[in-house]
């Protein structure tokens, strides 16, 4: 469509112009297109960060996103995804995708080793960098099509985001306290939160084993009994009775 343009406004204007006076026209013309090419690619800017083996490229789909937040987004991916590889899954990916979004309305998603983040939320709320921790997590859980529960999922983010996170303070980020109404199935905080009990209180490194199984699909609900001696009901009912951490 674009060369359709191009070839009739060359036609119509050779027809109806002098040669020189036409030549002069191709080249503004021409550098008319040019600078609306670089604006389009400003507009979606690319950058590709690489470090110890591992890449981040990142893409801006916000001009005006700060870039001194964009610098702090890559460094806590530096500093974060080695250490979520080593101690849940070595195998995971070592070249993901930042994507600031001015379209999505959420906090931040993760799919096929790219996290899209909302460029309004993040702008609104540069402290809460961390947000890096949760969804980089997420590409090394890999699960796949795994049958396991969401709420296991998020809590093992929020989970690795607690015990890894670089600056949770700075965004007034933590787990909560313990309430009544609450239940293992809450996801995210609430469940990072009993899971970091249960490793105290039955069983230890019971989160990385969690996550292993989910990745190479063996998780089930009777996980739980096999690993702690408990069913997932019976560790909340412990845990609710003394929920010290």
């Amino acid at each position: 469509m674009i060369k359709r343009f191009i070839y009739i406004w060359m036609v119509y204007h050779y027809q109806s112009q002098k040669p020189k006076l036409f030549m002069k026209k191709i080249f503004i013309f021409s550098l008319f297109l040019i600078s609306g090419l670089f604006m389009g690619l400003n507009a979606n800017a690319q950058e590709v960060f690489k470090q110890k083996g591992y890449q981040v490229t990142f893409i801006s789909k916000d001009a005006a996103f700060s870039t001194d937040l964009k610098d702090r987004l890559i460094k806590t991916f530096f500093e974060v995804y080695p250490k979520l590889s080593k101690e849940y899954n070595k195998k995971t990916s070592k070249k993901v995708t930042f994507v600031i979004d001015t379209a999505y309305d959420g906090v931040a998603a993760t799919g096929n080793d790219t996290v899209v983040f909302s460029a309004k939320y993040m702008t609104k709320h540069p402290g809460d960098i961390d947000v890096v921790t949760h969804e980089v997590m997420h590409i090394v859980q890999a699960y796949g099509n795994s049958d396991g529960p969401g709420w296991l999922t998020e809590g093992i983010a929020d989970y690795a985001r607690f015990k890894f996170g670089v600056d949770n303070a700075g965004a007034k980020w933590a787990l909560p306290a313990f309430k009544s109404t609450q239940n293992y199935d809450n996801a995210y905080r609430v469940t990072a939160r009993f899971l970091l009990w249960a490793e105290k209180n039955a069983k230890p490194d019971l989160v990385k084993i969690l996550d292993k199984q989910l990745r190479e699909h063996t998780f089930t609900n009777d996980s739980w009994k096999t690993l702690t001696g408990k069913t997932v009901d019976e560790l909340w009912a412990a845990y609710a009775s003394n929920p010290a951490v």
